[in-house]
């Protein structure tokens, strides 16, 4: 996605006026009295989101004004001025006052230019903006074309989305930013990788687990793994078709650790650097894994299969395992995995789980300080015993349904054993109706915040 910011303009600047109800009556006693006129006549109230573009004497824009939340409103919304990219017409414009948060405020104008286009003409908005004064243009470029790479992924339907295209979005993102690639597929999947290769395995698209290196080896190790179900049907325990109407959205966890690594290795943070994707399609087939099916992870773990919906613990498990061999300083998996965490938090605030207090207070801060909600819940030991199988060590779906983003965050954990620090997120990788900044579709979740907080621990 090009860049918004238009650093040296050479056409005409217009200006862009926040106004509150706080502020509306100062504000408008200081507009030229013919401006102050046309706002009138236009019934122009300083609501949130209101715009109204008040004229110049030679018939083009003046300047605009544009409504916010007062600055004490509990709802505040700093991504307001995201709506402005489809409400001006094209130009030129600056902040000629400051908004509630003027970073966010850019990051949001950046983030409302978004358009996904691949398969009609769905034009991005002609408009620039001039960096506000002491905001990094260059740093909101890269989170705006990073969350452009996640939300571009997850909008791309599964038939153009399946495995061997995410992983071919990642040797290219490898390749640019001169990363290690590997891709490891056939019967070495299935040797050392069983629980992938068994939810892959009856569909078409051979599963495959993506691997990306980059940075010094004598930098700390921070790994990245993101669930890459490119569709999930709920295998043998069908979805309802309503339940499979935006299951292309299954591997928004791959799309938004491919995101962060490109915010980590383009910013050149000082980390040795590793993403795990196991990319797969839970499809139906004769050889389809069954209910109470039993494999052997990666791990030495047996794993009954309670439940062929929940498979994108499995597959997560199985890279898990494999990141927390090498000891990493901080393991961090995200995935679209429990409708409990929808029920629970609803799609705009993923839950977050660690055992690690200095970490939770960081994501939590930084989740804040990037408009990137997440929510701490808590790894309950007294639900790790829901997860006993009769017939092997552990299931992979506890009857009764109780606590479901618990019990599925208490699973996982059961694979990192040797990693200093673990980060798990449930995110749900979409926005459901449009917000300003944050367009219908496929989002970019938690990226943001951890981005934000590897940035300040390792630049």
């Amino acid at each position: 996605m090009p860049s918004v910011f238009e650093t040296a303009p050479t056409t005409a600047v217009t200006p862009i006026t926040f106004v509150t109800r706080a502020t509306w009556d100062a504000i408008r006693g200081e507009l030229p009295a013919p401006a102050r006129q046309f706002a009138e006549a236009n019934g122009f109230e300083a609501k949130p989101g209101k715009t109204l573009a008040l004229p110049a004497a030679d018939g083009g824009i003046a300047q605009v004004l544009f409504g916010l939340e007062d600055a004490d409103h509990k709802a505040r919304d700093p991504f307001r001025p995201g709506a402005l990219p489809g409400l001006l017409p094209p130009g030129v414009y600056r902040f000629a006052n400051a908004p509630h948060d003027t970073r966010l405020a850019a990051l949001a104008f950046a983030l409302g230019c978004y358009r996904f286009g691949r398969y009609r003409k769905n034009k991005a908005p002609e408009v620039r903006l001039v960096p506000p004064d002491g905001v990094d243009a260059a740093e909101i470029t890269r989170i705006a074309d990073a969350a452009a790479l996640a939300r571009d992924l997850i909008n791309t339907p599964s038939n153009d989305m399946g495995p061997v295209e995410l992983a071919e979005v990642a040797r290219e993102l490898a390749t640019r930013f001169g990363a290690v690639f590997n891709c490891i597929e056939g019967e070495e999947l299935a040797q050392n990788f069983p629980l992938i290769h068994a939810v892959g395995m009856a569909s078409t698209r051979a599963p495959r687990l993506i691997d990306l290196s980059w940075g010094d080896p004598a930098h700390p190790k921070v790994t990245l793994v993101g669930k890459g179900v490119c569709f999930d049907t709920g295998g043998l325990d069908l979805k309802p078709s309503s339940g499979m109407l935006i299951m292309k959205k299954d591997m928004g966890g791959a799309a938004n650790v491919l995101a962060l690594a490109q915010m980590v290795m383009d910013a050149k943070l000082k980390v040795r650097l590793r993403v795990l994707i196991p990319a797969v399609e839970n499809a139906v087939a004769g050889n389809a894994f069954r209910p109470l099916d039993i494999f052997k992870s990666r791990k030495g773990i047996t794993v009954e299969i309670g439940n062929t919906d929940a498979e994108g613990r499995l597959v997560l498990a199985d890279a898990l395992a494999l990141a927390d061999e090498e000891t990493p300083d901080l393991l961090v998996d995200l995935g679209t995995l429990t409708g409990a965490a929808r029920v629970a938090l609803g799609p705009d605030l993923p839950p977050f789980y660690t055992d690690d207090e200095a970490l939770a207070a960081d994501v939590a801060a930084s989740a804040r300080s990037e408009n990137d909600p997440l929510w701490r819940m808590p790894l309950w030991p007294a639900y790790d015993a829901w997860l006993d199988s009769k017939t092997a060590d552990i299931t992979n779906a506890p009857s009764g349904g109780f606590a479901g983003s618990i019990t599925c965050a208490l699973f996982l954990q059961r694979f990192v054993e040797h990693a200093r620090s673990w980060l798990h997120v449930d995110i749900y990788g979409w926005t459901p109706s449009a917000k300003p900044g944050r367009p219908e579709g496929g989002e970019c979740q938690a990226a943001r915040a951890i981005y934000k907080l590897l940035s300040q621990r390792y630049a």
